[in-house]
């Protein structure tokens, strides 16, 4: 597991639910090309640098263990599979020796709450806030009943469905009240693997905002169709038009705020309410001479629940984005 001044893992010494081979990576031979693994292997690094690296080349970030040993397969023996082929999970979540908090917006995500709050407690040492807006299937019923078994689960209601920006900007304005360093924001459906989460917060010690990225070198969608691709790629490229490209994914959502940089965002006067807000948010912070990086992620269709996105957002998008660039130029 790795562990430098930021970062402190304890393993549980216990075998492993579901063995796995391991297939040691060294600097020394890194460029060589990845080999196919089998559903009972899975890469071994000693530090995140190169997990990237091999993550870059297109390995999944499911199959990949960091440790800072030596490649002998006992020193591994903290991580297990979910099932085999799946992905590793460590005996003990990372622990970055930081105060952090992820924000998640809910509505009607019952079916998925309590998993994800389980599986994210498997891979990093965070709070958790559910920002839940008054969901009719009863989530906020749930979360109540999660915040009360849980005490690194927190829960703000809302009285109505207002759009994504809004509830994100209750979740930062909790966060920003309280003494969280880093603030990330997810996704409730299982879009964003929460194996990632570790990685994300690692990229943090260099920049001030770090985005999942579906298009950067690494990263990618699954089990999306051709009209989800192609409404993904022009959305970003029509953004890319007006602001510029030096962000690849300006829709992600799955990203790792500074606190400090929320702190500068002025977020009183965001004005964007679905989707775009993503966008919003970056183009404010590179405004703010931030230092945004990409972490290549898989973003992964929803299995339960619907899919909130809708021709509203897409009209706001199309709308807001030019008002974005104007008010830029105004701002020269």
């Amino acid at each position: 597991m790795p562990t430098d001044e930021s970062l402190s893992l304890h393993l549980v010494k216990k075998a492993p639910a579901s063995p796995v081979r391991y297939c040691p990576v060294r600097r020394s031979n890194c460029v060589l090309p990845l080999k196919e693994l089998s559903i009972d292997e899975a890469y071994a690094v000693s530090d995140f640098e190169l997990a990237e690296e091999l993550i870059a080349r297109g390995a999944d970030s499911a199959r990949i263990a960091i440790s800072p040993h030596d490649s002998a397969e006992t020193q591994y023996l903290g991580y297990a599979q979910v099932a085999a082929g799946k992905q590793l999970v460590p005996a003990s979540p990372f622990d970055f020796k930081q105060s952090i908090v992820i924000v998640l917006p809910t509505y009607n995500e019952r079916a998925n709450l309590e998993a994800l709050v389980s599986a994210i407690g498997q891979y990093l040492v965070t709070d958790i806030l559910i920002v839940d807006d008054n969901s009719p299937d009863g989530t906020g019923e749930l979360a109540d009943q999660l915040s009360c078994k849980h005490g690194h689960v927190h829960v703000l209601h809302r009285s109505k469905k207002e759009g994504l920006g809004p509830a994100y900007l209750a979740g930062f304005k909790w966060s920003l009240q309280r003494n969280y360093n880093l603030i990330i924001e997810m996704d409730c459906d299982f879009s964003h693997a929460p194996w990632d989460l570790p990685r994300l917060v690692h990229r943090s010690r260099t920049a001030d905002l770090v985005i999942g990225s579906r298009y950067v070198p690494g990263g990618g969608t699954e089990n999306w169709n051709a009209s989800r691709r192609f409404v993904s790629r022009c959305g970003n490229t029509y953004v890319s038009l007006f602001l510029g490209s030096t962000i690849r994914d300006w829709t992600g959502g799955f990203r790792c705020y500074r606190r400090d940089l929320l702190a500068r965002m002025n977020l009183e006067t965001v004005r964007a309410k679905g989707y775009i807000f993503q966008v919003e948010l970056a183009w404010r912070a590179l405004r703010l001479g931030a230092g945004v990086d990409e972490l290549p992620i898989r973003f992964c269709d929803r299995i339960e629940g619907q899919s909130k996105l809708g021709w509203q957002s897409i009209a706001e998008a199309l709308a807001e984005v030019p008002k974005m660039y104007y008010l830029g130029l105004r701002g020269r």
